[in-house]
């Protein structure tokens, strides 16, 4: 496989966390009625629940109207991918680096068709009891673009830190 190639094969990851992603929410928003605990698991520790969240990340947008979401948010996406995209087109980033930015954009677009497309805004549905940690009884309800970014952000920190390491040894 030419390097170039396999430089670009992260871009899969980005697709099959949209699709992922999408097909989960539109499984949540067509068997759980919103606000509905469907599921618990390990007693009162994990619900399968369809919420929703009108906000953006550190709920960016919360209070705008639909109609000015989408400008809101698109703007912002389009100046995301922007950067992680030139970021990953650079030659000295490593193979976990590429893929985990591809996780990143991956969720972000998940998140993004959400917020531009559904009034109700993105569609959360994944719930764990925090045990009243940093006040929180449950941990915010999130979904599969949520998680694989705040995955991927430690995948790419991690992988940054150790080339870092590698070039200061």
């Amino acid at each position: 496989m030419s390097a170039r190639r396999s430089a670009l094969l992260p871009l899969i990851l980005a697709v099959v966390v949209v699709i992922l992603d999408q097909v989960s929410k539109a499984l949540v928003v067509a068997y759980i009625p919103p606000g509905v605990i469907s599921w618990k698991a390990f007693g009162n520790f994990f619900w399968l629940i369809h919420a929703s969240n009108l906000a953006g990340a550190f709920s960016v947008g919360a209070n705008a109207s639909f109609p000015l979401r989408w400008p809101l948010f698109a703007v912002r996406l389009i100046l995301v991918i922007a950067v992680l995209v030139i970021y990953f087109r650079s030659a000295s980033l490593g193979s976990l680096s590429r893929w985990a930015l591809m996780g990143i954009v991956g969720g972000g677009l998940g998140n993004a068709i959400d917020l531009a497309w559904r009034s109700e805004g993105v569609v959360d549905f994944l719930s764990f009891r925090f045990y009243g940690i940093f006040g929180l009884e449950r941990w915010p309800t999130f979904n599969v673009a949520d998680a694989t970014v705040v995955v991927c952000v430690i995948l790419l920190a991690v992988a940054l830190l150790l080339a870092d390491a590698r070039r200061s040894a």
